[in-house]
């Protein structure tokens, strides 16, 4: 019977080893060291395995001298360990020195510290085949220090790391050096993107060409394991007698050329499969080049660019594939009998593809229901409770999606979703004041809680107001109420969704702008402007979440019949969108997500500006003369049109023709 103290029992191979350890007849007692902050997550995962009753948790930080660990607890433990096995590190081919250093190379030192002063039987060091770094040829498990150079902060910490177990004298050792490590080859499960995980975003992508004939070039071989052979082999490894003094490789006993991995995985996905292997001399030259190419100005800028798109980090290109060939005949010599094996990756890929899909693709939250683009989304709709809002909420659910209805008047929204809930759709009620900051923060707090996430946004709520400058003179409040609703309120709810959205990788904004941005609008220089202004931030927003997988949509939206525009009488007399029609346009923004959408007349507005803004001011200024200020805006309402009258005079249903869907 023996007593281990195990580091690292939380992370991927520790988990598994551990378990495996407390199942092991002739395991005594197993003392887990833990960070504080992760003890709690430790002690849920000690009471799914075998022989709870076994563990015994010590609060400790690798970083800190002596561990942290109480001189008490020291002295307790001193004598009383049989075994320590240090499975703690930083595996993150991304990390700098200085954080790489402190977790390998500090942390190890402090492990073996602590088995010099523990008086520990032996010191089982898991390192990597890392440490061979760029060594060309046959890399066996006796060889360690051969001139290899290192290539990252992650090879040279681990190289650096396993040379301090090696030197020290205090302690009989043992090191470990696994291959790349996957996930369970039945479960799939992983507890991270790492290593060839990276690639898995890019056969993605390819899953909708699945009969494109590929061929590729012969770039090298790696070697991949799942954490599971790992795990028993440790196992077995760890609780003979007789090994000390040597190092032993974790490894496919056969190099993996890097496109059988793909194809492995490729088939898993139903994506192609690279069906002709380029001979070693043009992959020679293919390889060659694109070394070279690193060297022309901009090729590396553009090429990180394309990666980053793919959620592949640039260092993987030089760690894709291994120089080094591990031998490990004396490992498998000891396991023989034992029925620890590495399984051939065509058997187990398809469960580590599942199990990415399922809970590790990034962009999981951007796949939708099997009734369309809105099956199963959840869209937060501003101003839900009439007009655009409510047109655009019932479609919305009409498609499979949830729409989140906000407005100020509970009754009204009930209404509205009492409507979808009769139709079949599901609808959920939250009144807010979309200009009070604490209603926003209570109200998504609360949407986050009842839905777990919010997909889409629609910021349609809004105040248009119709009044010229001249009669606005002692009204700059009209200015403030515009902005409160139509730029501020829009814009406080956009930042608040946005952190559950960038870590969800996938999100839309759809703001229901104006036609009147595209042109100049006589009388709504309060409108307009707060709308211009949420137009350009969207502009800017929409660049610095690209990487997230946020986009946005600005509608500049023609003249709509909605409840809005009823106090302006003469746009009785105007040709307007239904509020149907305006909502159309909010579907087909969340469907397609595309950047801007408008009218003709809207570009065509937008065009003549561009191109003679002197012509289009002097038609501005004559639809400023036809169409006064109304009575509602303090007018004199000179035109004086009855609702449903088409009374207009001659210039101005001209005008009105040529720009059909204007704000007038």
């Amino acid at each position: 019977m023996a007593t281990y103290l195990v580091t690292g029992a939380t992370g991927l191979i520790g988990r598994h080893f551990t378990r495996l350890l407390l199942g092991n007849a002739d395991t005594d007692r197993v003392i887990l060291l833990v960070r504080q902050r992760s003890q709690e997550r430790l002690a849920g995962l000690v009471r799914q395995w075998p022989h709870p009753e076994k563990v015994s948790l010590v609060v400790a930080d690798l970083a800190a001298d002596e561990l942290g660990i109480h001189a008490g607890t020291r002295e307790e433990l001193s004598g009383h360990v049989d075994h320590i096995v240090h499975l703690a590190a930083l595996y993150d081919l991304t990390a700098d020195d200085e954080t790489s250093i402190k977790a390998n190379v500090g942390g190890t030192q402090h492990v073996i510290d602590l088995a010099r002063d523990l008086r520990a039987g032996c010191l089982h060091h898991v390192s990597s085949v890392a440490v061979a770094g760029d060594h060309a040829g046959v890399f066996a498990e006796e060889m360690f220090d051969v001139g290899q150079r290192l290539v990252t902060p992650y090879h040279r910490t681990k190289f650096e790391a396993e040379r301090l177990v090696r030197e020290q004298t205090d302690v009989p050792w043992r090191v470990y050096r696994p291959a790349i490590v996957v996930g369970h080859s039945e479960t799939g499960k992983m507890d991270k993107i790492d290593g060839p995980y990276y690639l898995f975003s890019a056969i993605s992508r390819l899953t909708s060409l699945p009969n494109l004939p590929m061929a590729g070039p012969n770039i090298g071989d790696t070697n991949i394991v799942p954490v599971d052979y790992v795990a028993k082999a440790l196992l077995e490894l760890v609780t003979r007698d007789g090994l000390d003094g040597r190092a032993f490789h974790l490894v496919n006993p056969q190099p993996q050329p890097v496109a059988a991995v793909y194809n492995a995985f490729a088939k898993a996905a139903g994506a192609p499969t690279i069906n002709l292997q380029l001979g070693d001399r043009v992959s020679s030259g293919i390889v060659n080049l694109a070394k070279l190419s690193e060297h022309v100005p901009g090729v590396t800028l553009v090429r990180d660019a394309v990666l980053a798109r793919l959620g592949i980090p640039p260092v993987l290109l030089e760690t894709l594939t291994f120089p080094a060939v591990f031998a490990s005949s004396a490992t498998r010599r000891v396991l023989a009998g034992s029925g620890v094996d590495v399984p051939p990756l065509e058997r187990y890929a398809p469960a580590l593809w599942r199990y990415w899909r399922e809970h590790l693709d990034p962009l999981r939250a951007r796949r939708h229901g099997p009734r369309g683009e809105l099956d199963g989304r959840h869209v937060v709709i501003t101003g839900a409770s009439s007009g655009i809002g409510r047109a655009t909420a019932l479609r919305v659910a009409a498609e499979g999606g949830i729409p989140l209805l906000v407005a100020r008047r509970r009754h009204e929204l009930e209404e509205v979703r009492d409507e979808i809930v009769a139709a079949g759709g599901h609808a959920s009620v939250y009144p807010a004041d979309l200009t009070d900051e604490e209603s926003v923060r209570k109200t998504v707090d609360a949407m986050l809680a009842d839905h777990g996430h919010v997909d889409m946004l629609v910021n349609n709520a809004g105040r248009s107001i119709r009044r010229s400058v001249r009669l606005s003179y002692d009204r700059f409040h009209d200015y403030e109420r515009a902005m409160a609703i139509n730029y501020f309120g829009a814009v406080r709810l956009i930042l608040a969704l946005l952190p559950d959205m960038t870590e969800r990788k996938f999100g839309h904004i759809v703001n229901v702008s104006s036609i009147g941005v595209q042109g100049i609008a006589p009388r709504f220089s309060a409108y307009v402007a707060s709308k211009a202004a949420l137009d350009y931030f969207s502009k800017i927003a929409a660049t610095e979440t690209h990487g997230d997988g946020i986009t946005f949509t600005t509608i500049h939206m023609p003249l709509v019949r909605t409840p809005m525009i009823r106090p302006t009488k003469i746009y009785d007399a105007f040709p307007t969108k239904s509020p149907e029609q305006a909502a159309d346009m909010v579907v087909r923004a969340l469907k397609n997500r595309p950047t801007h959408m408008g009218s003709p007349e809207g570009y065509l507005i937008q065009a003549a500006y561009a191109v003679a803004p002197q012509l289009v001011n002097t038609i501005a200024y004559e639809g400023y003369r036809v169409f006064p200020d109304s009575t509602a805006a303090g007018g004199t309402g000179r035109l004086n049109l009855g609702k449903g009258e088409r009374n207009l005079s001659r210039a101005a249903a001209r005008l009105v023709k040529l720009t059909r869907g204007f704000h007038w």
